[in-house]
């Protein structure tokens, strides 16, 4: 029995160290093919002058729940973008507080009668304000609560023009993002999505709407996010983008053509990961109808967004999120092994799988078998072991501080040399600490699937 025990631990725990060192392998190269396409993008802009796309007609969505806090300076910064043909349209998902009021007696909304051409299928209205602000059409919705998914398909059946961008009632944007994102359905008309970058709003200082310094706060779980966002974005965003194989655009910040998403449904109203499912579905869509189509993923469209600042705001995000995937591959297992998808289907999904979805089931077991096969069942050597962890700690150190030098630069954000030093000391922790937190974080989520699917969970905002 002992022997096949130690058999059995030692096999688990060589999968263990098999899965971690592909993990930094695909994290290695995939920052570095993001350095090197951040590095000629900007040589090419710098090369030759910029176009400037300002004649789409694009709608901004903007869902909104119990979002009074932030409503009015997130469509403050939406009014003033260096862009000149778009719609801001504001969806109330049946808030409990002001959200509504809000926008009304900042922007001096009126009531109207206005009908609303039912594409997709949504919770009703129970009432419309419009005014024009500085030029701009505003639109104010109000619904019964459905979910983000369902006030999503009211603003695009609300929507009047051929393209449209989601965001969250808590984010902000550059005030060249909109130009940013849009740039790629010029240079590629089979371009269905685009996604645009993320970045911590509570790290970025400003001028004329710009981000134009980066500085770390004391928050520690802010500053631990913002490493972990500059490393999520640049490595497998940026590599998957290559092969049009990106699974996820972020709800936070997407631009969309609106007859691939009417066709393909629009959001799902059920799912807590809506952006996700909504890109599986319009590959599934896309590959089915004989459609050539590309989603790109724009790093120099920058959207500034608010990051939980307390551990339970974070543990909900996170929960959401990973049951969000699983409902997601779930819905659209049939992707995989499907050779009609490609490298969607024999790269992204299967890493999705492997390094998001079972990733904390696998880590968690994985340590624990080492721990066991190391110190008690005498079948790993302890020294190779301590020895393996603090390499690979190193490596993805080393990784994480890349992907960060990388954008700072590129994007041209000053960044203190003390700062500089900060960061390199949270990849660091954030590397051999933070991360196993979030990981026993998505292993509870897992477990408690039956119990979570249903529920958004709030989140404070500031």
């Amino acid at each position: 029995m002992m022997d096949f025990l130690r058999e059995t631990f030692y096999y688990i725990s060589i999968f263990y160290i098999a899965y971690l060192v592909l993990f930094a392998t695909f994290s290695f190269s995939a920052v570095l093919v993001g350095a090197y396409r951040l590095h000629t993008g900007s040589r090419r802009d710098r090369l030759k002058n910029k176009l400037h796309y300002n004649d789409l007609p694009v709608s901004v969505l903007i869902p909104a729940h119990n979002e009074a806090v932030t409503v009015v300076s997130s469509v403050k910064s939406l009014l003033n973008l260096d862009y000149n043909l778009y719609e801001i349209i504001v969806i109330d998902d049946g808030s409990e507080d002001d959200t509504s009021q809000k926008l009304i007696d900042e922007f001096d909304m009126k009531l109207v009668n206005r009908p609303i051409n039912r594409e997709l299928e949504c919770k009703p209205e129970e009432a419309i304000y419009e005014n024009m602000v500085n030029g701009i059409s505003l639109t104010l919705i109000r619904k019964e609560n459905g979910g983000k998914g369902d006030a999503l398909n009211m603003g695009i059946n609300a929507s009047r023009h051929q393209y449209f961008l989601c965001m969250d009632a808590d984010s902000k944007l550059q005030r060249d993002s909109l130009k940013e994102i849009v740039g790629p359905i010029f240079e590629d008309d089979t371009i269905i999505a685009v996604g645009g970058m993320l970045l911590i709003s509570q790290c970025a200082q400003a001028e004329n709407d710009k981000v134009v310094r980066y500085s770390l706060p004391s928050n520690f779980l802010v500053c631990m996010q913002a490493v972990e966002y500059h490393r999520s974005f640049l490595a497998s965003r940026t590599l998957m983008d290559s092969f049009n194989g990106n699974l996820i655009i972020s709800g936070a910040f997407g631009l969309f053509e609106k007859s691939k998403v009417v066709g393909a449904g629009g959001y799902s109203s059920d799912n807590l990961g809506e952006d996700m499912e909504l890109v599986l579905k319009l590959h599934g869509y896309c590959n089915n109808n004989g459609i050539k189509y590309r989603m790109r993923y724009q790093p120099s469209a920058i959207c500034l967004t608010q990051a939980p600042e307390s551990f339970i705001d974070l543990s909900k995000q996170r929960r959401r999120w990973h049951i969000g995937l699983f409902q997601s591959m779930l819905v659209h297992r049939r992707i995989i092994f499907n050779l009609r998808f490609g490298l969607v289907s024999l790269f992204s999904y299967l890493y999705y799988l492997m390094y998001e979805l079972l990733s904390p089931v696998i880590e968690v077991f994985g340590i624990v078998t080492v721990l066991v096969a190391s110190l008690y069942l005498d079948v790993l050597n302890v020294g190779f072991m301590i020895t393996f962890f603090i390499i690979y700690a190193i490596f993805g150190t080393i990784v994480s501080m890349n992907a960060f030098s990388q954008q700072i630069y590129v994007q041209k954000i000053r960044v203190s040399f003390k700062d500089m030093i900060k960061t390199l000391i949270l990849c660091v922790v954030e590397f051999v600490f933070f991360r196993y937190i979030l990981v026993v974080v998505r292993f509870v989520a897992f477990l408690r699937y039956g119990k979570n699917k249903d529920t958004w969970g709030k989140i404070k905002r500031v």
